[in-house]
């Protein structure tokens, strides 16, 4: 059995920058079959997110989707695709369901997550 998480004090939650973002684009990643290339409006800024949905989600149905993205995160290189900031998703003990989180109703692109 794995062992559980640290606990985390208040303070570390709140150096999360946690945002709403709508995803503008989406597209298959050039050189890994797992993972899906997303354009994300984030009110301010516009970010490429790189994440592991592919074989849970098709692109084209993604478009136009509100999503919750950690937008504080530091750059990271994901099989030569800079990817600037995380989703959120829900994944089932056996990951084969992967469940992105999303707003109940529409919001400004941006807007903060608490």
């Amino acid at each position: 059995m794995a062992e559980p998480p640290p606990v985390v004090q208040f303070d570390d939650f709140l150096r999360l920058n946690l945002r709403v973002g709508t995803i503008t684009q989406a597209e298959l990643h050039p050189q890994a079959d797992k993972l899906l290339v997303l354009q994300v409006d984030l009110g301010s800024e516009k970010r490429q997110l790189v994440a592991g949905i592919r074989g849970h989600y098709e692109p084209a149905a993604l478009v136009g989707q509100q999503i919750v993205v950690v937008a504080n995160l530091a750059p990271r290189m994901m099989r030569g695709v800079e990817s600037q900031g995380m989703l959120l998703a829900a994944t089932s003990d056996d990951q084969s369901q992967v469940i992105l989180l999303t707003t109940e109703r529409p919001l400004a692109p941006g807007a903060r997550v608490s």
